[in-house]
């Protein structure tokens, strides 16, 4: 949720169809990070995913994982947390796999 300064309620920027695994849906959401242009960025932990929602988007769309749980570099198992570098890159907290990943994502599409 967003909310605007003096507003009586929040602006869904991010899922709000329930709980599930469609592009317009989070499962278990953790961690949420938001870039200069307004793009959101969620680590899921019940669907093993980052997704990313542009500045007005209705739905996001799977940058890392989504490729069921797993241990292999393209799997995530309950990611909780994230975070980008000055140059771009993000780092994904991977709680079960017990490790932090590093992907170089670009962040335009």
């Amino acid at each position: 949720m967003k909310w605007v300064e003096g507003a009586k309620q929040g602006i869904v920027v991010a899922g709000g169809q329930g709980k599930g695994n469609d592009l317009t849906q989070l499962s278990y959401s953790e961690e949420v990070v938001v870039d200069q242009l307004g793009t959101v960025y969620v680590a899921d932990r019940g669907n093993h995913e980052i997704m990313r929602w542009p500045k007005g988007a209705t739905k996001g769309s799977v940058i890392v994982g989504g490729n069921g749980t797993g241990g292999q570099s393209n799997q995530l198992y309950w990611p909780i947390g994230l975070s980008f570098d000055q140059h771009g890159n993000l780092y994904v907290v991977d709680y079960r796999n017990r490790r932090v990943q590093k992907f170089n994502i670009d962040s335009n599409t």
